[in-house]
């Protein structure tokens, strides 16, 4: 088991996308950097590195919406569903921040956020956001 022991009952991960996360965030840093979790159900298969449009990517994150579209038309035509969604806190918080919360939509879509080498995972429900455990799987 991962992060987030005593957190709700969590997902699993691939390997590669955790690397990916990691990978991305080490690459962005001092910026943020951002993505999309796809996969199906509980289980998140890949991470798709995304740009980060943000005004100030210093502080904050935006995907860049061109490639959101492209993943959700993808999904409906066969493509692994998009889950949520990837940030790195290059500040190294590893919990959502006061602007995530903020801007967080309720739509219970998952959340994964890179800070401190690790990766957290978290669930966006309309009132909070919500730690999950997770577990890394080959495939």
């Amino acid at each position: 088991m991962s992060e987030g022991a005593g957190a709700a009952p969590g997902i699993t991960i691939t390997a590669n996308a955790q690397a990916t996360m990691l990978a991305a965030a080490h690459r962005a840093h001092p910026r943020e950097a951002c993505g999309l979790l796809l996969g199906e159900a509980n289980h998140i298969a890949l991470a798709q590195e995304c740009t980060n449009v943000a005004p100030d990517p210093l502080h904050h994150f935006e995907i860049d919406p061109v490639a959101l579209i492209a993943a959700h038309r993808a999904a409906r035509a066969g493509a692994p569903q998009v889950l949520g969604y990837f940030h790195s806190h290059p500040n190294g918080l590893t919990r959502p921040s006061a602007t995530d919360s903020a801007q967080a939509a309720g739509d219970r879509r998952t959340w994964a956020i890179v800070a401190q080498g690790k990766v957290t995972i978290w669930r966006d429900t309309p009132s909070v956001f919500q730690a999950l455990s997770y577990r890394v799987t080959d495939g």
